[in-house]
């Protein structure tokens, strides 16, 4: 029996090599070469779920970068290959990693995002490429310096306006849920130009649904966050459709930057549906909800923590208000002149960028690094295997502002925007709102931490963990 068990056995093999051998022979040369060219060491993990569980636990206990840095170390500071998402990927490790990837879009490598995210986004087939580039084409006018410059003043009156109705008078406040309202409001006011209050609570509660969901686990079943941002995303897609018909019909309704921009559109005789444009808009102002808000909330967290960096923005900004009228807005000028607090606000961006990184499919075979990354493979760059190394910033985990004096960055390595052709449209309006914020905050308040050792988690988004709790010491009564 034994006997008969190790001649099946052999002949099983000796099949398996045929056909290898046979498979080996029939492909071009140029493949069976590159089949001996070895893929980056690594290791794919799990079948199915690969170490996608341990890249989310690193990521929900607020330190993303132990994924990498264990892997690097085990593997090659370059690269190393793993399995995310179901998808094997490839991990570019350092600043040169990040240049190949930014200069390579549409060449080697194009737009990837899982597809239980096109669920929520009613795309027309278009493939992701396609889709990325449409809504490049679209948010880049609007986004551009040029643009937003002329609306300073006006992110600055409902800065203001929302700390006297959420700040004034109270003793301890929450920053993240804060943060996340404005935002909201600034994007419903600026963006798309609705004043009223009841029309944007209206919009805010699918758009929490929607949030909480977009990053959810993606099991569409009912009662879950995943259902229902499925049907928030709809609804809120329907609303933005009947205001862009009323922007169409009436241009008088059309106060906003983009409801102009859409208007201006129209006008020149561009073909964008309804549709299409209702599903960028959505995609726009999430970004800026969870990304702008997360950035804004860690500002305020520093400035909390760290007398001597609230004492230096302080300075700054008293300095752009007392050269100013009373109650004369901010404007564009104001903004160029806060040097030092865009400095406390990238250092903020290096130890917490909103968003980890994103990913992108191989779309050809190529060599990098004397490994070879083959098509269909999926490539990740993560802000944090350049922003947590030595390699770029000396002590990493403290933090410095001075680090963004003058030009000393090594190119690449600082990427809480992205870059290339991909580099985030949005740089310009979160700056503008992160430095408004903290000049109307370090003007009016002096800030204490409820909890001094709260900790920072990852998921669905990088925040802290209570809230940020704070306890407020006015300066001076808010201003009307």
């Amino acid at each position: 029996m034994e006997l008969i068990h190790s001649v099946f056995i052999s002949a099983i093999f000796s099949i398996a090599l045929v056909l290898y051998f046979l498979n080996y022979k029939s492909k071009p040369r140029k493949d069976r070469a590159e089949s001996l060219i070895p893929t980056p060491p690594g290791t794919t993990g799990w079948p199915l779920i690969g170490e996608t569980l341990e890249y989310l636990s690193t990521t929900k206990a607020g330190i993303p970068e132990k994924f990498i840095n264990d892997r690097r170390k085990r593997y090659s500071s370059k690269l190393f290959k793993t399995s995310l998402l179901g998808q094997p990927t490839v991990l570019l490790c350092n600043a040169d990693g990040n240049k190949f990837i930014f200069s390579n879009e549409n060449k080697l490598v194009t737009s990837w995002w899982p597809s239980s995210v096109d669920k929520f986004f009613d795309t027309q087939n278009a493939s992701k490429t396609e889709e990325s580039m449409k809504m490049r084409k679209f948010v880049t006018p609007v986004l551009k310096p040029d643009t937003l410059r002329k609306y300073v003043h006006i992110v600055d009156a409902i800065t203001r306006q929302h700390l006297r109705d959420h700040w004034g008078g109270k003793q301890v406040v929450e920053v993240y849920p804060f943060a996340k309202d404005l935002t909201f409001v600034l994007a419903c006011r600026l963006l798309l130009g609705i004043d009223d209050e009841e029309a944007i609570s209206q919009l805010q509660k699918p758009f929490a649904h929607f949030s909480a969901g977009l990053l959810s686990l993606p099991l569409d079943l009912p009662g879950t966050n995943f259902r229902r941002a499925i049907k928030a995303a709809k609804q809120l897609r329907n609303e933005f459709e009947v205001m862009i018909k009323r922007w169409k019909t009436d241009t008088s309704q059309s106060q906003g930057i983009l409801s102009q921009h859409l208007v201006e559109i129209n006008e020149e005789g561009q073909s964008t549906s309804e549709s299409e444009m209702a599903t960028r808009i959505l995609a726009l102002i999430s970004a800026s909800y969870d990304n702008v808000s997360t950035a804004m909330t860690f500002v305020i967290k520093y400035l909390a923590e760290m007398p001597n960096v609230y004492d230096a923005v302080l300075r700054e900004q008293m300095g752009i208000a007392k050269a100013k009228e009373a109650e004369v807005g901010l404007n564009w000028d104001d903004i160029q002149k806060m040097r030092y607090s865009w400095n406390v606000a990238s250092e903020v961006l290096r130890l917490h960028p909103p968003a980890n990184g994103a990913f992108r499919e191989v779309i050809h075979n190529f060599m990098y690094a004397g490994y070879l990354i083959p098509k269909g493979w999926k490539l990740h760059w993560n802000a944090f295997a350049t922003h947590k190394s030595a390699e770029y910033f000396p002590e990493p985990e403290k933090f410095e502002p001075s680090r963004f004096e003058g030009n000393g960055l090594v190119p690449y390595s600082y990427v809480p925007f992205g870059g290339g052709a991909h580099m985030c449209p949005g740089k310009e309006y979160a700056r503008i709102a992160m430095l408004v914020l903290m000049h109307n905050v370090v003007t009016n308040f002096k800030l204490e931490k409820v909890f001094p050792n709260e900790k920072v988690i990852g998921l669905p988004v990088l925040r802290p963990a209570k809230g940020l709790p704070l306890r407020l010491h006015p300066q001076h009564s808010l201003s009307t």
